[in-house]
């Protein structure tokens, strides 16, 4: 044998405290920052207005990440006339996975009287956490 004596029940115990503290560092620096989350994403004033609309919906949630889905907020009813081409503008995110503290963050962007969004902005989310 080894020279050593296992006691049993403690080698668990101590996995278990272990495997426990990894899961409460994780969770927690989890909270701290998204790693699933954009940083940024690209939207038009119509969609921005649809987001400001549904802001209050999504501020109840408490999760870490919040799914936006601003797919159900397109033009509906008469075609609006195409606009010219403008091939530097991208196409607006419909969809996308911020953090709580970017979902503050990018309302208080949206907000913002000299915000250009039209034919679509880029908004940097990566500064707000």
């Amino acid at each position: 044998m080894s020279g050593f004596t296992v006691l049993p029940g403690r080698p668990a115990k101590r996995a278990a405290a272990l495997v426990a503290a990894v899961f409460a560092i994780s969770s927690t620096a989890a909270g701290a920052t998204c790693g699933l989350c954009d940083t940024e994403i690209v939207i038009n004033s119509e969609l921005a207005t649809c987001f400001l609309d549904k802001y209050g919906e999504l501020a109840k949630l408490n999760d870490p990440a919040i799914a936006v889905d601003l797919s159900d907020c397109t033009s509906r009813g008469i075609v609006e006339a195409l606009p010219s081409p403008d091939f530097s503008a991208e196409p607006p995110d419909t969809q996308f996975m911020i953090s709580r503290t970017q979902l503050d963050c990018l309302k208080n962007k949206l907000e913002q009287p000299d915000l250009v969004l039209d034919p679509s902005a880029k908004i940097d989310l990566a500064a707000c956490g």
